[in-house]
Order: C-alpha cells, then structure tokens, then sequence
C-alpha cells in the first residue's frame, strides 16, 4: 500500500488534465508565434485558457499571463517592481515561501529596496495594527508581499483584509496563492489585489507551468527577454500542453471546489480525532479555529527516538509525508516558519496533507501505523 499525505507539496495530475495535455501534445504542435493554420490553433488554445484562468480570479484577460513557475512569476514582480515601479520597501513576513525570501535577501544584498518584515504570532498571523502603522507613518513607495495560506502550517491571511489595508495607503500588494488556488475562491477585484502568482502542480495540473496576475493599472517590463510571446511580457516560446493543463485543472478544481472543501474538511477532523484518541501530548502547528487550509495539517509531536525518524519510518511503511525541518550538514533543525512561530525544537513536526484522492481509510490506516511507530 502506498499512501500520498504530501499534496501541500505536489498533487498527483487529474485524469482529465492527462486526457486533454495528452490530446495537445499528439496534435497541437505548432508554433503559436507562425501565422499559418498549425500556429494560430496553438494560440488559440494558449488564448482561450488565459480567458477561462481569467475567468477563475475576476481578472481581465490581458492580465494573465503564463509563466513556468509561481517561483519565476514571483522573482518577476518583486524585481521587476523595484526596477520600473519606483518600489523602494518590500513588507513581507518571515513565514513566506523561500521564493519570496530569497528574492528579497537579493535585493537587499544589491542595496536596491529596504526590506521590513512583520513579526507573527505563534499561529503564523501577521499584526494588521503593525502593518497600518508602517503604511500609515513612512510613504515611501511600498509593495507589500504577504501569502494567502502558508504552505507548512496551513494559516490563512485575510487577503481582502490586507489588500484594502494596502489600496487605503496607496501601497501594492503582490499574494502569493500558490497554496489556495483552485480550493478558495479568489477575486482580485475585490481583495485590491495587485499582482497574484500561482502554480499548476498545486491543484492537480502538470509541473512547469504557472501563471501571474499583474492589474493592468501596474504593468512592469520583462523579466525574460526574447521574444514577443505574452503579449512582450514573457520570451519564450510557450508551453502549449502546459498551459491547456493548468487551465483545465483550475476548471476541474473550481467546479467541483466547495464539495472538495468539505470532503477535505472531514479527512482532517477525522485525523486529528483520531491523533487525539491515540497518540500521547499530541499538539498541532498554526490556526486549528478560524483561518486554516483545509488541506494542511501540521502535527507537533513529543521528543522521542521514535518522533525523530518519523518521516523516514513512515516512508518506509508506505506513507508519504513531509518534515517541518530543514538539513545542513547532517544537523537537522525547524524550518524557517517553524522558528518564526517559536515551535519548541525538542518535539518533532510532521506535515500531513490531503487532497480529494484521499481516502478514510488511508486515513485509519495511518493512525494504525502511528501508534505502532510511536509505541
């Protein structure tokens, strides 16, 4: 038996997404940059999927455009930003994505934006008190870059919330929605959102292809230089397969979005209770009441020989998990948003995600295996 528990980190492809990539590959070859037939039915596949990503976030379609990754599409706005919007401060938090994190460490190294990093509380919850005193007491020009839902301990942000915070202040906000695209409902209209980045691999499309939302109201030059394809924004010649793929899973995904909410809901509660029925001091990493993913499930457990090979015996049971540590020359300690939100180093965080794949009998099973590693 193999049991798949890491989908905050991949998510196996949807059998839809295969058929139609599929389909592309074996008869949409063409160049959509040759303006004979083959070129011009590529892009008009590359167009209609912009129009139905576009559709998905409220979004206008020259505001979409495809990218390989949520992390290229997000090295291009906060550079890109600082180089043609005036951008001179990046408000960020310590629990961001490494993409974010190591874009910023860049651009601080080259002296080239003043970097401010909001505190958070042990559930990875920013202050908006901080961030209105920051807006409201120094007006230069800020783009501030706060996630939707942390991709380690599942906390959500009130984007709505943030981005009316950073409209009132004339500040730009850049969310990285890599982790909620395609589980929560998104309006970009509505949440004032400036700049929005998203991956495919997260909600069940292929690896390798992304996509960033950037208003019309804050368009910046080319992070890639080539050719004139995404309309000048992005050279390259276009990853038809990948593009159809990301626009059909997103379909897939925001059709079926409230029912899989709630399927994904009951697996969690049913592994917490029975975690909580069966494994002794048992805690739980980031929001458990109000603002949470559904999916993302960061379980804290006692310091034991036993805890620490835990992601490895589980691996080696069939189970596929993820650690809430990171490794440096063979010294293990929490990762970046474990420290953030004082995580006690003794205990051990174990990252269980669920997708609609899951089962609750994977979800029995596991408990099974738990107590008999923890025994």
């Amino acid at each position: 038996m193999h049991i798949y528990f890491d989908n905050a980190s991949t998510t196996p492809m949807h059998p839809e997404v295969l058929s139609n990539m599929y389909d592309v590959l074996a008869q949409d070859f063409g160049n959509p940059s040759s303006i004979h037939w083959h070129g011009r039915k590529a892009k008009s596949l590359i167009e209609q999927s912009r129009k139905s990503v576009a559709k998905a976030l409220n979004a206008s379609i020259g505001e979409i455009f495809f990218t390989s990754c949520a992390t290229e599409a997000t090295n291009m706005i906060l550079k890109m930003a600082v180089e043609d919007l005036g951008v001179r401060r990046i408000i960020s938090s310590p629990t961001e994505h490494h993409c974010v994190l190591h874009t910023l460490d860049y651009l601080k190294s080259k002296n080239l934006c003043d970097i401010v990093y909001l505190q958070v509380d042990q559930e990875g919850h920013i202050q908006e008190e901080a961030l209105i005193n920051l807006l409201e007491n120094d007006d230069t020009k800020t783009l501030v870059s706060l996630m939707h839902g942390n991709n380690e301990i599942g906390t959500m942000h009130d984007i709505t919330r943030i981005g009316q915070i950073c409209h009132e202040h004339g500040a730009l906000y850049h969310c990285d929605a890599v982790q909620t695209i395609g589980k929560y409902a998104i309006d970009v209209q509505k949440s004032n959102i400036n700049f929005l980045t998203g991956s495919g691999h997260k909600f069940h499309g292929p690896k390798g292809i992304g996509f960033v939302f950037i208003s019309n109201d804050n368009i910046i030059s080319p992070y890639i230089l080539g050719g004139a394809q995404e309309r000048n924004m992005r050279a390259g010649t276009e990853n038809i397969a990948g593009i159809t793929g990301i626009a059909k899973a997103l379909e897939l995904a925001t059709s079926d979005m409230d029912k899989n909410h709630q399927y994904v809901t009951s697996l969690r509660e049913r592994f917490k209770s029975l975690l909580n029925q069966h494994i002794h001091d048992v805690r739980y990493n980031g929001d458990q009441n109000n603002s949470f993913m559904a999916h993302v499930l960061n379980v804290s457990f006692p310091p034991s020989l036993h805890a620490d090979l835990l992601v490895m015996n589980l691996d080696i049971e069939g189970i596929s998990t993820s650690s809430g540590s990171a490794c440096s020359s063979g010294i293990e300690e929490d990762s970046h948003v474990l420290q953030a939100i004082g995580h006690p180093t003794e205990r051990k965080a174990i990252r269980f995600s669920f997708s609609p794949n899951n089962t609750l009998e994977e979800v029995a099973y596991t408990i099974e295996v738990l107590k008999r590693l923890l025994a």
